[in-house]
């Protein structure tokens, strides 16, 4: 992702505030180390954190992290409890510019933020290789803009604009 704020899909026109309030949102393992990386980029920006680890957040130095609870398609209880507090912290920090690099709890929080009327990314793992994620599919329509990290999945909806890693 190129860092020049001219054509960073996370700029403001020059009409609005100097920097926009980002929501930047992640599960742990891998999908926090490819947020990590876009940490030099989204520190020119008014940028919170949200993830599904305490100890990753603590790890890399974010002390005021929200908390999601983790969960997946098989645990339908723990995906309401995601689902609900993805939707209280999109409404207690209202970001302008939502970015998620996986799993559910971001795309929970992407949904969150269309309704508020935040521009939303979702950018899908670079370990889904050979198709997107459940969630990447779902955000191809739920979010303002897919990325893809390999150029073959790139095609309805969703746009290769070079990878993370």
């Amino acid at each position: 992702m190129n860092g020049d704020p001219a054509v960073s899909p996370i700029a403001r026109p020059a009409t609005h505030a100097p920097r926009s309030r980002v929501l930047a949102v992640s599960s742990g393992g891998g999908h926090w180390d490819e947020l990590m990386l876009m940490r030099p980029l989204l520190q020119q920006y008014d940028t919170r954190y949200a993830t599904t680890s305490a100890a990753l957040a603590a790890r890399d130095g974010i002390e005021d992290a929200v908390i999601l609870p983790d969960c997946n398609r098989n645990e339908p209880v723990q995906s309401l409890r995601s689902v609900l507090r993805a939707f209280y912290t999109v409404l207690r920090i209202r970001p302008d510019v939502i970015v998620s690099t996986g799993a559910a709890p971001g795309f929970f929080c992407i949904l969150a933020g269309r309704l508020v009327g935040a521009r939303t990314i979702w950018i899908d793992s670079f370990a889904n290789a050979e198709q997107l994620s459940m969630c990447g599919k779902l955000s191809r329509y739920a979010a303002s803009l897919c990325l893809v990290q390999w150029p073959h999945l790139a095609g309805a909806r969703a746009r290769f604009m070079g990878g993370l890693l």
